[in-house]
């Protein structure tokens, strides 16, 4: 069958991909960005072709080795129970493994046309203390970065790399946009760039708090692992070989600060919300969709579901769910309860989309990177106004027993994590006594700092959870919270 590529499309994008010229680079070019950021340009570049896409791997080959041979050309599949959807992206230009073509991203990085660094890197790719949000200056990349800082590796070590030498050629400064699920993730962005090159050098961190912009987002959409059985849909329903499919849903939504240093896409007119303030929209999402997302993750494994759309199908989990988000999370949001209150159902309807085969597995990844923003700052809050935190402490409890590696029939759990090996030792040392668990893990003071775990109230109800879930399982404890 045939190739996807430029010369082989089944229909005419709706511009002229000659035309288009690289005005954003950005960094972590994985799915999401490809279901998200790069449909939005896409569906702007036939009024201004000046905002191509340069997209960098930062760690693996595997997305430029895909997408290459199809001239950087790939399908969205937007599903729904209604059908399927398939559109091909041009947006992207080119891919670079930033492994093996460090050069040609840097120069791409310095390109006076290119004013937009855009960045989906993950939590873990800030090289930062999730905790509390800083630089961590023994961080591997920043260790390597500090001494080779003209071949940096990682993602704020690219930037500062960037704008050193823009500002020696006098070329615009760079807008930095974090895409990624942090807290004020451009706030963010700010500080660790700026703390990097202020270890570099003074002036440099100085010019870049005056003239580099880093506007926070908000980005949402789901967006499962490609199968394939996914790339055999894609190829049966448009007769042709696509390497990497996107799978999505209908839904997407991107609220963007409107901070810019040197010109930005008119955003607005496909459908972004610019805004002054991001960050009601931030929490929102991070404390609703995301906190839910981890907390069904890891009691929707443990319960046997390998699908979202399996675990919210479970009454007692769906009760969990809309109890968490109405009760524990929207009381903390500074937001119009009506309009939370939609966008808790909308959310739900998401979650149920059959469609949709989004792994709990995958969500359930990188859960030390992704629990201080999706569980601990609303049960901090909850905490302070006096409230209770029942499903938000059971969200972390499930966490604790997901990381012990072995799932309630004894089989091995595959736990991605960056600190996968240390909580394994912690629970190997801890047995099925859920106290002593439950101490080990809190001691881990990057993901739950100090003042959690000083709190009697968050550790004894996170502890009684752990124990439920040993001595009960997922599915008798959930139901015993969520209430029948």
């Amino acid at each position: 069958m045939t190739r996807l590529t430029a010369a082989t499309l089944p229909a005419p994008l709706p511009y002229d991909r000659a035309a288009v010229t690289p005005g954003i680079v950005h960094l972590g070019i994985g799915a999401f960005h490809r279901a998200h950021m790069a449909v939005y340009v896409d569906d702007l570049l036939p009024r201004d072709p000046r905002w191509g896409i340069i997209g960098a791997s930062l760690r693996r080959p595997d997305t430029r080795d895909a997408l290459a041979p199809q001239d950087c050309l790939y399908t969205v599949a937007i599903r729904d129970a209604s059908g399927t959807t398939n559109r091909v992206i041009g947006s992207i230009l080119d891919i670079l493994d930033a492994g093996t073509q460090r050069d040609e991203l840097i120069a791409y990085l310095a390109d006076p046309r290119v004013r937009i660094v855009s960045l989906t890197v993950t939590e873990k790719g800030y090289c930062h203390d999730p905790a509390t949000g800083r630089l961590d200056p023994s961080h591997p990349d920043i260790v390597h970065d500090l001494a080779n800082p003209k071949a940096p590796v990682g993602a704020p070590g690219l930037i500062v790399l960037a704008t050193s030498l823009r500002r020696a050629l006098g070329l615009e400064p760079l807008t930095v946009m974090s895409c990624d699920n942090l807290p004020s993730n451009g706030k963010t962005a700010r500080r660790i760039v700026t703390a990097l090159a202020a270890l570099y050098d003074a002036d440099l961190a100085a010019y870049i708090e005056r003239n580099v912009a880093f506007p926070s987002t908000m980005v949402d959409r789901i967006v499962p692992a490609t199968t394939d059985a996914d790339r055999e849909a894609v190829r049966a329903a448009t007769g042709y070989d696509d390497a990497w499919p996107i799978m999505t849903e209908p839904f997407t939504q991107w609220v963007i600060e409107d901070s810019f240093a040197s010109g930005r896409p008119a955003f607005e007119l496909a459908g972004a919300q610019m805004v002054d303030d991001v960050e009601p929209f931030e929490l929102m999402k991070l404390r609703m969709l995301n906190g839910s997302h981890s907390t069904m993750a890891y009691l929707g494994y443990l319960s046997g579901y390998q699908y979202v759309n399996e675990a919210i199908a479970d009454p007692a989990i769906h009760r969990l769910v809309h109890g968490l988000m109405t009760e524990e999370a929207m009381p903390t949001l500074p937001m119009d309860k009506a309009v939370l209150a939609a966008y808790r159902d909308q959310l739900l309807s998401r979650f149920a989309n059959p469609a949709l085969r989004h792994r709990t597995w995958q969500i359930a990844m990188d859960g030390s990177q992704k629990l201080p923003q999706r569980l601990l700052g609303t049960i901090s809050d909850r905490l302070t106004a006096g409230q209770p935190i029942p499903r938000l402490a059971l969200g972390v409890a499930a966490w604790m027993r997901y990381v012990t590696g072995i799932d309630e029939q004894g089989n091995a759990i595959e736990v991605k994590d960056p600190l996968a090996a240390r909580c394994r030792a912690i629970a190997d040392a801890a047995g099925r006594d859920a106290e002593k668990l439950a101490d080990g893990l809190l001691a881990v003071s990057e993901v739950f700092g100090t003042a959690l775990p000083a709190n009697a109230t968050f550790r004894s109800t996170v502890t009684s959870h752990l124990a439920s879930l040993f001595r009960h399982g997922a599915r008798a404890t959930v139901a015993d919270v969520a209430g029948r």
